[in-house]
């Protein structure tokens, strides 16, 4: 089992080139969608954060990349999400097809809502 990546830069750079590529720009999208927010290492994963607490997860595999937790409480975002949704809780999107970067961004608005308790 490889190692837990110390930071979001050493989880990055440990990623095939393709997942590398998208993962920055998901990781840029998230903080330009959400000004101010941080980020850590949760469970081996990049985590951004707001007020010091997890909203959104992201991370790289073989074939696509995730996101994690899906929003809900909105039922246009739902739709737009649908075809993304792989699994309880996860977004998946194949490497090698558009990324739905500004899907994204309204993803990481919501869950950063919801951190908040708004």
């Amino acid at each position: 089992m490889a190692a837990k990546p110390e930071s979001v830069e050493a989880y990055l750079a440990g990623q095939p080139e393709q997942a590398r590529a998208v993962l920055e720009q998901i990781r840029e999208t998230i903080h330009r969608a959400v000004p101010g927010s941080g980020e850590t290492i949760s469970y081996a994963m990049p985590t951004a954060t707001v007020d010091g607490r997890g909203f959104i997860t992201f991370a790289g595999w073989k074939a696509h990349v995730s996101l994690y937790p899906i929003p809900d409480g909105d039922e246009a975002l739902g739709h737009a999400l649908a075809p993304y949704i792989s699994g309880r809780g996860t977004l998946k999107f194949p490497l090698g097809e558009p990324i739905p970067y500004d899907l994204i961004g309204q993803v990481a608005v919501r869950l950063a809502e919801r951190a908040q308790g708004r």
